[in-house]
């Protein structure tokens, strides 16, 4: 049986097996066993069978054989045969993978291509009546031609044009219009179109607009976004197609849908960018006269926005390489058009037209240095006397709008274009016009009422703008408008007026970019002048004046200054006794001004560890046994000094970070001084004690060299520090110094390098009080020790298993069991000073280690405990859940599911916040999980939200939230059921004493309501 017998037997059953044997007759010619002939004669009988089927099966065989052939095999004659033989038999169907095949091969040549493009063309009408894979094929094999054969087929002329509109038509399978609109501008772009300019854009656009929507799961993944912008790069293709493109676009853009009228003002563009200038010159007016419509009537701000794109675009093609502002360019007959049309809407400022206007001048201006020189010369005279005829400030308000979107323009042009102004010799359009705009603009700002703020943040936001345009003011107009900027911040009274304060500032900020000298010769003195030397705890003036200079520091120069004269204003406060609140604020700016700089290259970083770290943590330490300044003592103020030297040290190199490290505890102290370390002392006085938050500080931010307090400092080990900290937390009765004391303890723990030291550790975890004795007739609450260093274990995933079974062993204690369960929360929190940034040990896995130990054993001890204990496991488990990934959560969505659900009963506000943000998840991400829940979660999530006297806010929000998003979640057959109840039980919900709980609250309703409906845009 020949190879054709047995691929026309299997080809119908199994297409690979049939394929196979291609293969095998491919190997059989390449090892020439047997040959082409004698292949091509083996079809005889079959190939010219009256039946078309087999007919179609045999040329199709003959081409999985070709393709299926080393690309070196076939000799030219034999390419010219086959080519031939094909294109004859083209209509019998699976010819077209042979015929790519060949023209793939260097063998192939123009004839062969001309003869293969006209088989197609003479055959289209047979050809595009085939199923979309074989007309996907015949269109790949049009694309190769073009793209391996180009010179022959262009050779053809008109003939190809013809012959490829012929084969483009009346397509609907994205795959093939994406080929077909990538020949179509190969043709239009480098073929002669002249005589056919008109069939060819009839070809593109009688596929605009489009409106395809990719089905669901497209393993194709074209978009209609892709269709659309290959269709738009036909249209525009040629500056021959504008008599015919723009009138057809323009018609299409009365259309009521907003997805088509944005597609026409894109190609609009488009075609604007690409045709030449007198394509678009013919029809400049004429868009603009459509266009114009769509931004004075703003409808709908997408499509404003576009139209004015495609008029600025316009304008760009028009003043390309011009350099002439004489009134009979392209583009000066385009701008007075225009101007014209605005100066008469701006007769009327207030009117709604009024600001759409500016933004046409804008755009318009934005094009060029010509067009924004032409737009001046218009609009600038005619808006002063504008302005200075306004007889109401919303008017005057409107027009300085405008006028400040010209000021745009021009610092956009500046911004954004290397040329000389070539238009005016050099100079800014808007230089006639400096003074009067100067003078009216500063009027506007500090000669108006401090009641019209909108007007005078126009007014300083124009100001701001005439100062940034490249050589137009002078320094000493630029200093002024700076004086009037410091006056705002410094002297007006903030209540109500924080737009034009905090405008002001922004504005010294983006001055001080280019004019740094003036700031600081300014702004500075007048700022640091304004910060009082003495002031008593209900002044704080200086918040504003400390907001204004710390957003100036961007500047290297200006805050090395600032810094400094910070560091003598903070320093003659203290030797006053000024407030805390003062030095806090002073702290926080300096802090603030440093986070900005690249501290470990800045050459000042020495001179701040002398200046800040050594100087004021001594003050502080000094200031502990009554010799300095109290304001220091502060908790607020030492964590703000903390934070603060922690940048410092941190940015320091590892000799400097060791010997601070050596200071922890001693805080800098000289010899001969008061002060004593709070270690290894019982009975030492609260200020002295509130030294412990510096010295936790310094313990973070020096990273690995702590371990020089080990090997440096005299009858210092780990085991007994470590014992001395658990003492002291134990004892300690202010709560935020033994907080810091107990970050102290999970730091020394998590960083620990000794396998011995995380055993002490680990037996201190369990018996805090037996690891550090203290007074046996008093009693402590040893949980939050329990949980630091538990959370300092399992974050480094250092004796995981042991350290949780303990834990989750408080639990079911009736004494610890209730304040154990609020410490899960603390497990995997984020935390300030226990974090990478100071060198913590924090495993990627530790969340997910955590989560796998617990979750069980919390499901399973929850089941066996006594009533009294359950909510202990609740809590728990939702302190484990919020700092958990999602991916992590889903894995255990079936043992999680029934305890959350009791844990909405818990009466608890935080958890049952928790709890139900985590419902919202698992709902979003495994909806069938939930359905077997839905009533007993509607039933609680309703609870939860129709309460306010017993649930916050937040628990309110959330559960409205979860029930909104299980319609489309869910599906409608299981939640059906409960619509009409849920429905009318969310009523009540509508008078919720929170606005954004009756907001969600609707939203639910509607949700619910239109559940089961079909989508309007399907």
């Amino acid at each position: 049986m020949s190879d054709i017998q047995r691929y026309l037997l299997k080809v119908d059953e199994d297409k690979d097996g049939a394929r196979k044997i291609a293969d095998e007759t491919a190997k059989s010619l390449v090892s020439k066993s047997q040959s082409l002939i004698d292949v091509v004669q083996s079809l005889g009988e079959y190939i010219n069978a009256e039946d078309e089927s087999i007919r179609s099966k045999t040329i199709t065989y003959l081409s999985h054989v070709i393709g299926a052939l080393p690309n070196t095999i076939l000799s030219r004659q034999q390419v010219q045969v086959l080519c031939q033989f094909l294109c004859d038999r083209i209509e019998d169907g699976g010819a077209v993978g042979g015929l790519r095949k060949l023209q793939s091969l260097g063998k192939f040549n123009k004839e062969m291509a001309v003869m293969t493009f006209r088989a197609l063309i003479e055959h289209f009408q047979d050809l595009m009546t085939r199923p979309h894979s074989q007309r996907l094929q015949i269109l790949e094999l049009l694309n190769n031609l073009m793209l391996n054969h180009r010179v022959a087929l262009k050779s053809l002329g008109d003939e190809a044009i013809v012959g490829i509109t012929d084969l483009v038509s009346g397509e609907k399978d994205p795959r093939s219009l994406m080929i077909i609109f990538s020949i179509l501008h190969v043709v239009m772009v480098e073929w002669d179109i002249a005589a056919m300019a008109e069939t060819l854009f009839d070809s593109a656009f009688c596929y605009f607009p489009i409106t395809f929507r990719p089905p669901p799961d497209d393993p194709y993944h074209i978009t209609a976004q892709d269709l659309k912008i290959r269709l738009r790069n036909c249209i525009s293709a040629s500056s021959y197609f504008a008599p015919f493109a723009f009138p057809q676009l323009l018609e299409k853009l009365d259309s009521t849908s907003p997805n088509v009228k944005k597609d026409v003002l894109q190609t609009l563009t488009a075609c604007a960018s690409s045709y030449s200038m007198a394509a678009v010159s013919n029809w400049s007016i004429t868009l603009w006269d459509s266009l114009k419509f769509e931004i004075l009537n703003v409808q709908e701000e997408d499509h404003a926005e576009d139209s004015l794109v495609t008029l600025q675009t316009v304008a760009t093609r028009l003043g390309k390489d011009l350099s002439s502002t004489s009134p009979t360019t392209h583009l000066a007959r385009y701008v007075k058009s225009i101007t014209d049309e605005c100066k008469e809407q701006l007769h009327e400022p207030q009117h709604k037209k009024a600001k759409p206007a500016g933004q046409i001048l804008s755009s318009l201006a934005t094009s060029s240095f010509v067009a924004l020189f032409l737009v001046v010369k218009a609009m600038v005279p005619s808006l002063l006397t504008l302005y200075q005829d306004a007889d109401s400030i919303a008017s005057q308000k409107a027009l300085l709008e405008v006028l400040v979107q010209i000021f745009n323009a021009a610092v956009v042009l500046d911004d954004t274009s290397g040329t000389s102004r070539s238009s005016t010799d050099g100079e800014q359009p808007l230089t006639p016009f400096k003074d009067p705009l100067f003078e009216l603009f500063s009027q506007a700002l500090m000669s108006t009422p401090s009641e019209e703020v909108t007007f005078r943040r126009v007014a300083l936001q124009g100001l701001l703008r005439l100062c940034q345009i490249r050589n137009y003011l002078q320094n000493s107009e630029i200093g002024m408008v700076v004086q009037y900027l410091d006056e705002i911040v410094l002297t007006e009274d903030p209540s109500g007026r924080e737009d034009v304060k905090n405008g002001a500032v922004q504005a010294l900020v983006e001055i001080s970019k280019s004019k740094p000298n003036l700031i600081m010769d300014i702004t500075f003195p007048a700022f640091m002048a304004n910060l009082p030397d003495q002031c008593t705890d209900d002044k704080t003036d200086y918040i504003i004046t400390l907001e204004g200079l710390a957003r100036l520091s961007i500047e290297k120069s200006i805050s090395d200054t600032l810094i400094r004269r910070l560091l003598n204003k903070l320093e003659t406060i203290l030797q006053t006794d000024g407030p805390a609140s003062y030095v806090q604020a002073l702290l926080s700016t300096v802090d603030y001004v440093l986070s900005r700089r690249d501290l470990p290259s800045d050459p000042n970083l020495s001179s701040y560890h002398e200046k800040i770290v050594v100087a004021y943590v001594s003050k502080a330490a000094i200031a502990s046994v009554g010799s300095g300044p109290q304001a220091l003592l502060e908790i607020t103020t030492l964590e703000i000094l903390g934070r603060l030297i922690a940048r410092i040290i941190s940015a320091s190199g590892e000799h400097k970070r060791q010997s601070v490290a050596i200071q922890t505890y001693t805080l800098f102290a000289e010899e001969g001084t008061a002060f004593t370390p709070v270690l290894y002392r019982d009975d030492v006085p609260e200020k002295q004690r509130s030294t412990m938050v510096l010295s936790t500080w310094i313990l973070a931010s020096v990273g690995p060299a702590a371990d020089a307090l080990y090997t440096v400092v005299d009858d210092v080990n780990f085991d007994s520090l470590l014992s001395e900290l658990t003492r002291l937390a134990l004892v300690e009765s202010i709560p935020m110094i033994r907080h810091y004391t107990l970050k102290q303890i999970a730091l020394l723990v998590n960083r620990s390098s000794t396998s011995e030291g995380l055993s002490h550790a680990l037996s201190i975890m369990k018996n805090p009080c037996k690891a550090a004795p203290v007074n046996p007739t008093s009693s402590f609450d040893v949980t939050p020790i329990v949980f630091w260093m538990a959370k300092a274990l399992v974050l480094r995933l250092s004796y995981t298993q042991d350290v949780l079974d303990h834990v989750l062993g408080l639990l079911s204690d009736k004494t610890y069991g209730s304040a154990s369960a609020r410490g899960f929360g603390l497990l995997l929190a984020p935390d300030e000073i226990i974090s990478k940034q100071y060198g913590a040990k924090i495993r990627l896995l530790a969340k997910q280690k955590v989560f796998s130990i617990c979750i069980p054993r919390i499901a399973a001890d929850f089941k066996a405990a006594e009533a009294s204990t359950k909510p202990n496991y609740l809590v728990a488990l939702a302190g484990i859940l919020k700092d958990v990934p999602t991916e992590v959560t889903m894995t255990e969505i079936a043992t999680l599911l029934p305890l959350l659900l009791q844990s909405l009963d818990l009466p608890d506000q935080q958890v049952k916040a928790a709890t139900i943000e985590n419902l919202v998840v698992i709902s979003q991400e495994s909806p069938a999980a939930v359905e077997g829940h839905v009533l007993s979660l509607i039933n609680r999530l309703l609870q939860a939200a129709s309460k306010p006297s017993e649930n916050i806010a937040q628990v309110r929000f959330n559960a409205l939230r979860c029930l909104q998003i299980f319609p489309g979640r869910i599906k409608d057959s299981v939640l059906l059921p409960y619509r009409p109840g849920l429905i009318r039980s969310l009523l009540k919900v509508l008078d919720d004493p929170k606005r954004h709980v009756r907001k969600m609250a609707v939203e639910c309703r509607i949700a619910w309501t239109n559940m089961g409906e079909p989508d309007t845009d399907a």
